[in-house]
């Protein structure tokens, strides 16, 4: 049966270039879930963007001389150049500054303030004397008052993963003068977050024991010391507040980021020419919405998105009661750490995605961020390990298993698939093993043990390399050409097999496989930087065309004869002279 899967990966602030963070947080986890589903034939909608209207962004812009729409229009342009050239198959990535986005986040506050959800307040905040100007989130800095941590934002603590009120640090300071801010009183919006306590227990109770643990534990003791959160702030740069009386003022990013989900739907629905078929993923009870993001984002997608959800049901829809659909699951990974502390922009720690693929293949960066993929606890990068794993797994398990293969089969049989009359039992055995994959690798995925899944995969790759070494075949090609013809014929089906299974995890490398053994056409789409035209500018997104794709999650048969291509290796074998290289690099901040 056709499922409906909606991927929805955590906008980035496009403050910098994109890091090793992102990629194994969040947007390489849902390009992977999103792959499997669409070999599985179900519909697939995959969707993100940056987040263009957090403070990162105007720090930046400050810092580099920009305006903030410059700001945003250079790095933005960077994501969706990393992401196209990594493979990160987005059906649409736009960004926040849009005119969709503007209206529909604005719609969603007028249906929440309708509905009693939000309500004015005067509250406290840290105002820049210096500057003559209230501080939102990051630019305030200062001590955690609940981990200590020394460096803490106004907002949320990233050590912690608290949501925090700025005048709740200790020792704030300013990050635009480095001046004690002091405190003064503005007027805001809330957001009732007491209201929907029940309905977020009873939400967290439903089916959310199969959630990884660190995101269920934190939502569901969170959720007992729930309180109203400030969905506004004193800020010009952001989606204006749609009152009169509230010039000056913006939706709080974290509050409107989130939207983006729904938002970037309803887009992607207009620009393919079909404006309602957003409904089916966001009405459709039977559709799955799973958000992918890292850990310092869960407290925004297990308490406030679910809230806003719940408050705007009905929205653009007749039945003003009609729920939307709440997130089917949050496979939120821990943190990647480099050094011992965790990627960040703002630090300039952080491996640059924009640098390693200068120098590495997409698929072998791909390999290794989903062989160390932080799921259920932290990890840590090494290049020793990206060497090491690149070389003794990729190349040695996978790689050089088809290059001796094919290398052979070209040799021997003039580069066409040999026939091998009639399988031995050893020969059914070993492909029954490999065929057996597409369930065991796929239930792996499905459950999003991502890791678990590549994993199952090589271990069927190195099955075949344990049955080439026992079976007959290189030995015998001129003895009995025919018993080694059958183990040839063997090896090239379970390596097709193989190539689907590892196709969402190296898709590059898969399709140069699958043109390899002699078929045409494409696994997967093609991934395009195109211009929208709103009313009042354009925008650039990343779009995946998914129409001549024509992969599949199940077994077929090579057939005997077919005209395999000149084979190629598929991997480079790293020197480990680049360790030291790269550790020079790394410390010199490149």
């Amino acid at each position: 049966m056709t499922q409906t899967i909606h991927v929805s990966i955590a906008w980035p602030y496009p403050n910098g270039d994109p890091h090793a963070g992102h990629l194994v947080g969040c947007l390489l986890p849902g390009d992977i879930f999103a792959r499997y589903h669409r070999l599985k034939g179900n519909r697939v909608v995959m969707v993100s963007g940056s987040d263009t209207h957090g403070t990162p962004i105007l720090v930046t812009a400050m810092n580099e001389g920009l305006t903030p729409r410059q700001a945003i229009e250079k790095y933005h342009r960077r994501f969706l150049e990393v992401q196209q050239q990594l493979g990160i198959s987005f059906d649409l990535y736009t960004h926040t500054d849009t005119e969709n986005h503007h209206k529909i986040a604005q719609d969603f506050f007028l249906k929440l303030l309708e509905r009693g959800m939000l309500y004015p307040d005067k509250q406290q905040l840290l105002y820049d004397e210096e500057a003559a100007r209230f501080l939102p989130d990051r630019f305030v800095e200062g001590e955690c008052p609940i981990c200590h941590h020394p460096k803490a934002r106004g907002d949320q603590c990233d050590n912690c993963q608290h949501l925090l009120d700025a005048i709740q640090l200790i020792n704030p300071i300013s990050k635009l003068t480095g001046s004690t801010p002091v405190v003064r009183e503005t007027e805001h919006y809330f957001l009732d977050l007491p209201k929907f306590q029940d309905r977020l227990r009873e939400y967290y109770q439903s089916g959310k024991d199969d959630w990884r643990p660190h995101v269920i534990n934190f939502a569901r003791k969170m959720v007992d010391d729930i309180k109203s959160r400030p969905i506004t702030r004193d800020i010009d740069w952001g989606v204006p507040v749609p009152l009169d009386g509230w010039e000056g003022k913006c939706l709080y990013v974290w509050f409107e980021a989130v939207m983006g989900y729904f938002t970037a739907t309803i887009e992607w629905a207009r620009n393919t020419g079909q404006p309602e078929a957003w409904r089916d993923w966001w009405y459709n009870p039977d559709a799955k919405v799973y958000n992918f993001l890292g850990k310092d984002n869960i407290p925004f997608h297990t308490i406030i998105w679910q809230a806003e959800l719940m408050g705007a049901s009905g929205i653009y829809a007749d039945d003003p009661d009609l729920p939307l659909n709440l997130p089917y699951d949050v496979p939120a990974n821990e943190y990647m750490n480099i050094l011992g502390s965790k990627f960040s922009k703002s630090e300039h720690r952080a491996i640059w995605l924009p640098d390693l693929l200068e120098r590495y293949d997409p698929d072998s960066i791909r390999y290794y961020f989903i062989a160390v993929m932080p799921e259920t606890r932290d990890s840590e990068f090494t290049w020793e390990d990206f060497v090491a794993r690149n070389n003794n797994e990729l190349v040695a398990w996978w790689g050089n298993l088809v290059n001796r293969v094919l290398q052979f089969a070209n040799k021997y049989w003039d580069g066409s698939v040999p026939d091998p009359v009639e399988l031995r039992p050893a020969d059914e055995e070993l492909l029954a093993r490999v065929e057996a994959g597409f369930q065991s690798v796929g239930d792996l995925l499905e459950a999003v043990k991502l890791r678990g899944a590549l994993g199952e995969a090589l271990n069927l790759a190195r099955e075949v390399n344990v049955y080439l070494d026992s079976a007959p075949w290189f030995g015998v090609v001129k003895a009995d050409k025919q018993a080694a013809a059958t183990t040839v014929y063997t090896a090239l089906q379970a390596i097709d097999h193989l190539a689907t299974l590892l196709s969402p995890f190296l898709p590059f490398t898969t399709q140069k496989l699958y043109e390899t053994l002699g078929y045409d056409g494409q696994l997967f789409g093609d991934l395009n930087i195109v211009t929208y035209q709103e009313e009042t500018r354009p925008h650039e997104a990343l779009v995946y065309d998914g129409t001549q794709a024509i992969g599949r999650w199940e077994p077929r048969r090579l057939p005997p004869g077919q005209k395999m291509r000149q084979p190629a290796p598929l991997y480079k074998k790293l020197d480990e002279k680049v360790i030291e290289e790269e550790l020079a690099r790394t410390a010199a901040g490149g």
